[in-house]
């Protein structure tokens, strides 16, 4: 509210959250990069229009500071209960893209690159915080504002009669003039042919909803991002992203100076997940243990891509309160056990 007037940007205080993520929706389409904040209650209000977003391929941001539920829950306790509903929460076939920071300063930095892969990919994308980084204070070196790449949405080239705001591209990402420079095109949350207008027609059907979800799966390499320490020797490898993975961090760093073999991977893209990456890096791993403030969410990712013959076990807190390095040490020491 203080600083975006003061370098150009505009702050809107709307009545809720239904109509915060509407109105970023109507900023994007008007041409502007737009976002919002909440916490897990006011995104449960906001998945319809991201929905409606990821359809009409409008580019925005949405923070999810994530704290306890279901329902009021716990207001002021960290969680990280929301990591399915971000994947999961539109109704119908919906292909999600999810970063998470875990300092202030991965804050500062991976919401330049949500912005970035919202313009890139033309889709809503999600910046999964929790409690604990939401409110914490720390010193942080922020680079100069010309070391980062931004990236700005295609404008179109073509005349406006011969525009298609939904036709096929080399990477299935359209050309997006904003509204009022002279290019028409319908926009609508349902299924549209070329033009953007409504159809029932099968193939045309099939063709909005592959370009959709190609559009991002055929780049996740492009959009995953992890954090290795310590793989190289690991025979117990730990993951987590978040708040949790700076408990992990040192946890693993405790745990390597008593002669554990044990290594880390954060996870700061948590969808689409690292499925072929991950793969890759437990392969060989005898044990993976997922650290994670819910009652078991990113397990079951871990699970259905970890190598057969790898032992994933899981260690959930869904108190309200983080864990601490004795707690992860403790599991840490036991899977070196058996």
């Amino acid at each position: 509210a203080r600083e975006f007037p003061k370098r150009g940007g505009r702050f809107i205080q709307m009545e809720d959250e239904i109509a915060s993520i509407g109105a970023v929706i109507g900023a994007s389409v008007a041409g502007a990069k737009a976002m919002t904040a909440t916490s897990g209650p006011g995104y449960s209000l906001m998945i319809e229009n991201i929905g409606y977003a990821y359809m009409v391929e409008a580019p925005c941001v949405i923070v999810n500071v994530q704290r306890g539920g279901p329902s009021t829950g716990l207001p002021t306790k960290v969680s990280q209960s929301d990591t399915m509903q971000t994947r999961w929460g539109p109704h119908g076939d919906y292909t999600a893209i999810a970063v998470a920071p875990s300092t202030v300063s991965d804050t500062f930095t991976e919401t330049i690159r949500a912005v970035n892969l919202s313009e890139r990919f033309r889709t809503p994308v999600t910046i999964l915080l929790d409690e604990v980084v939401g409110h914490m204070q720390e010193m942080v070196s922020l680079p100069d504002a010309h070391e980062f790449e931004i990236t700005n949405r295609q404008k179109p080239a073509c005349d406006p009669d011969e525009y298609l705001a939904y036709g096929p591209t080399e990477n299935n990402v359209n050309p997006m003039p904003a509204y009022g420079e002279g290019y028409r095109w319908y926009t609508t949350g349902l299924t549209h042919d070329v033009r953007g207008f409504p159809t029932n027609v099968p193939n045309e059907i099939v063709s909005t909803l592959e370009k959709l979800r190609h559009k991002i799966m055929d780049y996740e390499d492009e959009i995953q991002k992890l954090s290795l320490k310590w793989m190289d020797d690991a025979e117990i490898v730990m993951v987590s992203y978040g708040s949790v993975a700076r408990t992990v961090l040192q946890a693993v760093m405790l745990a390597r100076g008593a002669g554990i073999k044990v290594g880390c991977i954060q996870l700061y893209t948590i969808w689409p997940f690292p499925t072929k990456k991950l793969s890759e890096l437990l392969t060989g791993k005898s044990k993976v243990i997922v650290a994670e403030l819910n009652m078991g969410q990113l397990i079951r990712e871990v699970e259905r891509v970890a190598p057969a013959g790898t032992a994933v076990s899981s260690l959930l807190r869904y108190d309200g309160e983080i864990f601490t390095p004795t707690q992860l040490i403790e599991a840490i020491e036991q899977a070196a056990r058996t």
